[in-house]
């Protein structure tokens, strides 16, 4: 019997090394992260979503620091469109993006799934020249404005222009990116720019003048950020993405405590977007309903009415299947693991709140 225990217990040893060997040789080296903004700074940093806490904090780098894995976030001044084609040549593990350039790829057949919200109810901006005659969106008929097309700034754009009769054939529409659009509105190079939180720094500095918000016609008229996982690597590695997860949970609790409002903005200024622009963006919201990591019904809806809206304004050539997009079930836990279920407020799909 003797030799055989010391057999048995040779063969169990040698299947646990196996089993170690295995586990250690499929853990990944690197998870890559794509952002889809220009990175400021060396390190490139961004702001305005717990993604950026997360980033700015090195929150994930600590998380798996022992596990000898590193943290790649890659920045693309393309934004979503350049996201997508990174996804495509499978170059990301991770990325986070707005709402309309995800539907795009998704309906282009890019495997990925959505885990959790980062940065959601953010309005679109215009602004115009400071001694422009523009005053309303109804006066930007036959100006030339700058749109960057394929980001989630677009179809919020077009539902505001909607509202006031109008449509992008009713404008000289001129694609540019953030930057470029700044640069072109700061010379008097076109008529108006429809942009984000960017276009505080000009106002600032007497060079724009601000004539519409859209956050302030509804929550309808707002665009969606979030952290998607392309497929084949959350097959892979559903231990690693769940360790994501929480560590981004993490950073949208953070990110939502009002006591950390102070210290948030002054983070989120590293990006090279100053404190004043982040006050301003932020003012009369509260943390929680902009940086709520939460897939609730209102969140779903409006991932659906931007798919309907791509559809109609042929964007995209089928429709898009949002319902098994979500996958909330790593976010769940984490919201479980955290005691966090009832922290953040849940939203009906008029974006009402609910009981």
């Amino acid at each position: 019997m003797r030799p055989f225990r010391v057999l048995k217990s040779l063969f169990v040893s040698a299947a646990l090394a196996f089993a170690a060997t295995h586990a250690l040789a499929d853990k990944p080296e690197v998870i890559r992260i794509g952002v889809a903004q220009q990175g400021t700074g060396d390190p490139p940093t961004f702001g305005g979503s717990p993604a950026a806490t997360v980033q700015i904090q090195q929150t994930l780098e600590k998380e798996f620091a022992a596990d000898g894995i590193k943290v790649e976030w890659l920045f693309f001044k393309g934004a979503g469109p350049a996201v997508n084609e990174a996804i495509a040549d499978k170059s990301l593990d991770f990325a986070f993006q707005g709402d309309l350039p995800a539907v795009l790829a998704r309906a282009n057949g890019l495997k990925t799934h959505i885990l959790l919200e980062s940065g959601v109810r953010a309005g679109v901006k215009i602004a115009v020249p400071p001694d422009s005659d523009v005053h309303s969106i109804k006066d930007l008929k036959g100006r030339r404005v700058s749109i960057f097309r394929g980001t989630n700034l677009q179809l919020v754009a077009d539902n505001a222009l909607a509202a006031n009769s109008l449509d992008e054939r009713d404008l000289r529409v001129i694609n540019l990116d953030v930057a470029s659009s700044l640069a072109a509105l700061a010379s008097k190079g076109i008529d108006a720019s429809i942009n984000d939180y960017h276009l505080y720094r000009l106002r600032d500095q007497g060079l724009a003048r601000i004539v519409y918000e859209s956050q302030n016609d509804g929550p309808q008229f707002t665009r969606q950020s979030h952290l998607l996982v392309l497929d084949d690597f959350e097959k892979a590695h559903p231990d690693i993405v769940q360790r994501v997860v929480n560590v981004f949970v993490k950073g949208s609790q953070w990110s939502s405590d009002e006591a950390n409002r102070d210290a948030l903005f002054k983070l989120w200024a590293k990006s090279g977007v100053g404190y004043a622009s982040w006050q301003a963006e932020f003012a009369n919201q509260t943390l929680k309903d902009r940086n709520s990591p939460l897939i609730d019904p209102f969140i779903v809806a409006r991932y659906k009415a931007v798919a309907q809206d791509a559809l109609k304004l042929k964007l995209i050539r089928q429709p898009v299947d949002v319902d098994s997009w979500f996958d909330p079930r790593y976010l769940n836990n984490a919201l479980r693991d955290q005691k966090l279920e009832r922290y953040w407020m849940r939203y009906d799909a008029a974006g009402k709140p609910l009981s």
